[in-house]
């Protein structure tokens, strides 16, 4: 029978290095990076943190996307979603001829077109239970590039639902590895979740597991969590025990206050003996904090030991890492969190950039946003930008001091 899932590449690596190093590789980048993450060019110092960019699972994934163009020449290739969050890397997937399948405003994703020849990648953030199932009876190629991170919070998220625990996951329930994440728990029919997106709303969960004078009534409850929960969660049901999990990109230490908190509200209801392994268990959680989440943002709070004058973090707008980085930012310094290089304007000098950290908060244009005097510029980047994204806006930046300097990359075509 022939195959039609795949998960580990083509074994078409050697052939796309290349071209993917030719187009997100970083000769400035690289350079300062060998200079110590820190290097003086002009009067401007750039230092770089010590983790940013790419990390295993976004590079294996835009890996994967290549090495899928190159096996199927002759073949549709759709992507469900977008590939990562990063603008860049997304049009080049529409350049190389793969074809986006966008979800509708409840996350759905419309499958009828695809047929049976067609090839399907699925995304680093992984696709739900339910489009999994979809495709697979649609019989079609599929490439799976869903994170090795992302995987191990989903072993957890179904192994709670397994031995009956709800999955609270501190996450954004729009977002699709959320989504993903959460419809592990219906592979049981009695599987549930419910996902919080800060501690704030983590407490109105702890709050009505303690039984806390002034939580919210059952009702209110329901209509809070209705679009956030299993259909037909019941608190007074489904809060009886808790399995904590994440999504990766979430800000790690706010993950862990998290189930530090909903761990105290069990001790404060039901007793210690809740919360440790036995017969009284309600309380459970597991490592689920993603390694290269948490480098990056370790990264930041080591260079924030001595905050630079400016930071930039570059990245895409919806990306949730990027945000959560420009977030840690804002707390030390003057901070511009851009999409692209192309937020910088060389000819006005200007810079447009996203002050908040919600996805849908519009641009601003700032004007004389440069000091006068030399200055220390910090950079860091999400997950999913590219080394060449990172020089480019870096070059922009010099060419406004009056500094002319080129990327050399070398150009590759491909075979």
């Amino acid at each position: 029978m022939e195959q039609t899932y795949f998960r580990k590449g083509f074994g078409l690596k050697a052939e796309v290095k290349p071209l993917i190093d030719a187009e997100y590789h970083s000769y400035l980048v690289e350079r300062i990076r060998s200079r110590g993450y820190e290097d003086t060019i002009g009067d401007v110092t750039v230092r770089l943190a010590q983790e940013f960019g790419f990390c295993y699972g976004v590079d294996r994934a835009v890996d994967y996307a290549y090495e899928t163009v190159m096996k199927f020449p002759d073949k549709k290739i759709y992507l469900v979603g977008e590939i990562i969050h990063n603008p860049h890397v997304n049009r080049r997937m529409t350049e190389m001829g793969i074809r986006f399948i966008y979800p509708d405003d409840q996350g759905q994703f419309d499958f009828s077109h695809i047929e049976s020849d067609d090839v399907v990648l699925m995304p680093a953030f992984g696709v739900t239970i339910q489009a999994f199932e979809e495709l697979k009876q649609i019989g079609c190629v599929l490439v799976d590039t869903t994170c090795g991170s992302v995987l191990h919070v989903w072993k957890r998220v179904e192994g709670y639902a397994k031995d009956g625990f709800t999955a609270l996951i501190h996450g954004k329930y729009k977002h699709e590895e959320s989504r993903a994440t959460a419809s592990q728990a219906l592979k049981y029919p009695d599987g549930k979740y419910i996902i919080v997106r800060d501690m704030d709303e983590a407490m109105l969960v702890c709050d009505f597991i303690a039984g806390r004078p002034g939580h919210l009534s059952r009702e209110a409850f329901m209509e809070h969590f209705a679009e956030k929960a299993t259909e037909g969660f019941d608190p007074d049901l489904h809060l009886q025990r808790i399995g904590v999990a994440n999504q990766t990109t979430m800000l790690a230490n706010e993950s862990l206050a998290i189930g530090g908190r909903v761990r105290e509200a069990f001790v404060e209801r039901f007793g210690e003996t809740s919360v440790v392994p036995g017969p009284d268990e309600r309380y459970r959680t597991f490592g689920t904090i993603c390694s290269a989440t948490q480098e990056r943002q370790d990264a930041v709070k080591e260079m924030m030991k001595s905050p630079p004058d400016i930071m930039l973090v570059i990245g895409g707008y919806n990306s949730s890492n990027t945000n959560h980085l420009a977030h840690m930012c804002q707390q030390y310094t003057t901070t511009f969190h851009i999409e692209d290089a192309s937020c910088i304007d060389t000819e006005t000098g200007t810079i447009r950039h996203k002050p908040e950290l919600a996805a849908d908060c519009p641009e601003l244009t700032e004007v004389d946003w440069l000091p006068s005097e030399p200055f220390n510029l910090g950079v860091t980047a999400g997950a999913s930008t590219p080394n060449n994204k990172i020089g480019e806006a870096v070059v922009r930046i010099l060419k406004i001091r009056g500094v002319e300097l080129e990327e050399e990359t070398p150009s590759v075509q491909p075979a």
